[in-house]
């Protein structure tokens, strides 16, 4: 019996750590999680005050700036999984440097932006769409509750929209996520020809969430718009779970409506 298996990357803080708990607590199927450094202690963190079965949990070594490690990383996975697919990844690295004209664009800050943002999910789709599952593969035995189709998420965000853009500035992040939207949707196309309806790729916004990458802004957000990461986490999993395939190719946000390009 094929088995699915799930992953987040990054998860040593934030959201990313908020989806791995989540995922612990509402499957029963193993879940990979990445961090930079400091693995025992992600996964320490993630574990902390949960009763699961800590033996689900597995915390890799991985840079997306670095694809030697997500190379290691996916060849781990290779070794470990051979008789599994990935059901649903959360891929969602993300740096914010907020540039309100162009004469303060950074390179360096820029080309970090780009490195993180656009390109180290496009190392993690590389290495790890090739677990999901293919048109032959049986997902007639998935375990609950996981989405009806295999899921590849990447962590977009509204200011990535084009036709939202009424306001200008963070030259380099918006154009980072306009670019994780394009990922989104040619891995989809892709996905379409490999696995039919049994996998879909998306992009996701979850929101002003309380994390490190906000924090300049949580004062200026209305309380009631400003999430924390679990109920970031918690309503991103619903998104997923729900969405079905013609959701497929798109980005939408942490209620579940699309978000145009």
């Amino acid at each position: 019996m094929v088995q699915p298996w799930t992953f987040t990357s990054p998860a040593s803080r934030g959201i990313g750590l908020q989806l791995a708990r989540r995922l612990l607590q509402t499957t029963n199927v193993p879940v990979v999680a990445t961090a930079r450094t400091d693995l025992e202690g992600t996964r320490n963190r993630i574990l902390e005050g949960l009763d699961v079965d800590a033996q689900r949990l597995e915390v890799l070594q991985l840079d997306v700036t670095d694809e030697s490690t997500v190379s290691a990383a996916a060849s781990h996975c290779k070794d470990r999984f051979k008789k599994s697919y990935l059901h649903l990844a959360f891929c969602i690295p993300g740096i914010l440097y907020p540039e309100k004209s162009p004469s303060q664009i950074d390179y360096s800050y820029a080309l970090s932006t780009f490195k993180t943002n656009t390109l180290g999910p496009l190392l993690l789709m590389k290495h790890f769409s090739p677990f999901l599952p293919r048109k032959s593969t049986d997902i007639s035995s998935q375990e609950k509750p996981l989405p009806p189709q295999a899921v590849f998420a990447l962590m977009s965000a509204r200011v990535g929209s084009i036709s939202d853009n009424s306001l200008g500035g963070w030259y380099s992040y918006r154009s980072s996520k306009a670019g994780i939207n394009q990922l989104a949707k040619s891995l989809d196309i892709y996905l379409k020809n490999s696995a039919g309806e049994k996998a879909i790729a998306v992009a996701l916004h979850p929101g002003t969430v309380k994390t490190g990458l906000s924090e300049e802004f949580w004062k200026s957000t209305k309380p009631e718009k400003l999430f924390s990461a679990e109920f970031a986490a918690e309503r991103l999993c619903e998104v997923v779970m729900t969405m079905g395939t013609d959701g497929r190719g798109k980005c939408w946000d942490w209620e579940g409506k699309e978000i145009p390009p």
